[in-house]
């Protein structure tokens, strides 16, 4: 069975068909699976712009100690096969990247945002666009409180977005924090234009 091309699987799945799909040969059964698992729809205004996909996305991992987060209005957010990836520095290990698909995000990461309280919200933003394609570096501080006076940590999300000519997609979300040796160039902690 030939595998079938790239462009083809992000169209079928992102085209919103119904329920009973058909899809053409050569589609995989995890593919055929995945697709018929997505969520309901996502909110329009969740998704009209980029400013209100950022802005959802913010919304959608922040809140206090032991609220529940709206994981289906994520989910709602995310193209089909969308990675979400920390670059990790330990002391006692080599750097490295944690590679994770939406659900395994939600499960691993998830419980600890809900049960420790969790705010965060972007400082700054840098925009490139080609098209639909676009490339967001996007600077977040994140609290434990939406009160607390200084962030415990900030650092910058590389968000990758792809508008479709209806509705906003968030594809990847690529992250560093900011650590000692490492600060946030003053460049990426101001809008241009502001």
């Amino acid at each position: 069975m030939t595998a079938a091309p790239a462009l083809l699987l992000a169209s079928i799945a992102l085209a919103g068909a119904p329920e009973r799909e058909a899809f053409p040969p050569g589609v995989p059964a995890p593919v055929r699976e995945s697709l018929a698992a997505r969520p309901a729809a996502a909110r329009p205004e969740d998704v009209a712009s980029m400013e209100a996909i950022l802005a959802a996305l913010y919304q959608v991992i922040s809140g206090p100690a032991g609220q529940h987060r709206d994981w289906d209005r994520m989910r709602a957010l995310f193209a089909p096969g969308a990675r979400l990836i920390p670059a990790v520095y330990r002391a006692d290990s080599a750097p490295s990247l944690r590679v994770w698909d939406l659900e395994q995000y939600i499960t691993l990461v998830g419980p600890r945002l809900e049960s420790g309280g969790f705010f965060e919200r972007e400082v700054a933003r840098r925009i490139e666009r080609y098209g639909g394609v676009v490339h967001v570096f996007s600077t977040y501080e994140s609290r434990r409180a939406s009160s607390d006076p200084a962030p415990f940590a900030r650092g910058i999300n590389s968000i990758q977005l792809w508008f479709d000519g209806q509705r906003w997609w968030i594809v990847t979300i690529y992250w560093e924090g900011e650590r000692p040796g490492n600060p946030i160039p003053a460049r990426y902690l101001e809008t241009p234009g502001n």
